[in-house]
């Protein structure tokens, strides 16, 4: 008997347990970032987009065009859909030619269902590529939203460039270094602050300068968007020693890179967060497991980061918490033949894709009983 009676209890407690576990409730959302790879229209704007119309090298045409938007609602609706069913929340993009193209890309079938509004500014870049945040407005309600210009020159990056080049006996970047005051113009760093149900946070969209002229040379270009991104979260917890930060975007660099280790102070484990606005990068360790966000000269890497500040790692949940990040790299998005098998399946004259890069994407959660 008495066996049997500790059968019995031990059965109780699990069946306890079960329905305590089972009190609990959670609010899950996703944040998403894409590279959205020359979003362009077909109309001739002003900005350098030649390439990009029906009579230009890519063969441009509205068909490709809308055949783009599809493919894009495709993805973006179904980011993280692997432990959360809902399309995300937050939506952060990068080379996007105007506000049209996004009007035209939150009017597809797949995401009218969310409602998504649009923040967006014009940047100076040359190419006129823009970033933007796409947003669930029943969801996430702005309160403010500005552009953060990058503001470089030529001379002062060159000149730094140099000093490395003389101090780096290993650079193989030999290439002579031109000291102009040409202004580089990049994109601006979007920020964005507004409730997500109910909770404040801000935002921070990021396309950082590429490495065009090689990855040594340019680095202080990131370097120098690594500060300012740095600038703008300083800026933020001194206003709010409590503020929520998210920091995302295509970084050009990867997570062990300096714009990020030392530009932004990005830290690879929660555990190393001591105060306000210290940083988690979550994608530092996915980089070093050996996942990769886009293949760069035949090398993966994760360029493309979503990082969140210190007050999202608190262990209470709440109010919302980082859970988990992921990338999203479904077969369909996957080149499957030729010399690029297994990279992310991009545009070619012959096949409309989808981007050179996989989205990355983290879920927030937050208890509600």
């Amino acid at each position: 008997m008495k066996i049997k009676n500790l059968i019995l209890l031990f059965l109780t407690l699990i069946a306890i347990t079960k329905i305590n576990a089972q009190t609990k409730s959670y609010i899950v959302h996703t944040v998403a970032f894409y590279n959205f790879e020359n979003l362009f229209d077909t109309i001739n704007n002003a900005n350098i987009d030649e390439e990009w119309l029906p009579d230009g090298a890519q063969n441009w045409t509205s068909n490709k065009y809308h055949q783009k938007l599809e493919n894009l609602s495709r993805v973006l609706t179904e980011i993280g859909t692997t432990d959360n069913p809902k399309a995300p929340v937050l939506i952060a993009g990068c080379e996007i030619e105007n506000r049209g193209v996004l009007e035209d890309l939150v009017k597809q079938p797949k995401m009218l269902l969310n409602d998504y509004g649009i923040v967006h500014f014009d940047s100076p870049d040359k190419r006129g590529i823009d970033v933007a945040l796409l947003y669930q407005k029943k969801h996430f309600k702005v309160t403010s939203s500005i552009n953060v210009p990058l503001i470089i020159y030529r001379k002062q990056l060159d000149a730094t460039a140099k000093r490395k080049h003389e101090t780096d006996d290993a650079s193989d970047d030999k290439s002579e270094v031109e000291l102009t005051s040409e202004r580089v113009y990049t994109r601006d760093q979007l920020l964005v602050t507004g409730f997500l149900d109910g909770e404040e946070i801000n935002i921070i969209v990021n396309h950082w300068p590429s490495r065009s002229g090689g990855e040594k040379r340019s680095s202080p270009f990131r370097e120098a968007a690594g500060a300012l991104n740095r600038k703008i979260i300083d800026s933020l917890v001194k206003i709010n020693p409590n503020a929520k930060i998210l920091t995302m975007g295509d970084l050009n660099d990867g997570s062990y890179n300096r714009s990020v280790k030392v530009g932004i102070g990005a830290k690879l484990k929660k555990t190393e967060l001591k105060e306000a606005g210290d940083i988690y990068n979550p994608f530092e360790q996915m980089a070093k497991e050996g996942n990769a966000s886009l293949f760069y000269r035949d090398a993966g890497d994760i360029f493309d980061q979503i990082m969140v500040s210190q007050q999202f790692v608190n262990p209470d949940y709440s109010s919302f918490r980082y859970w988990k990040a992921g990338i999203y790299n479904k077969p369909y998005m996957i080149q499957t033949t030729g010399q690029y098998k297994g990279y992310p399946l991009r545009h070619s004259i012959n096949e409309v894709g989808f981007s050179d890069h996989f989205p990355v994407y983290i879920y927030l959660i937050k208890q509600t009983k």
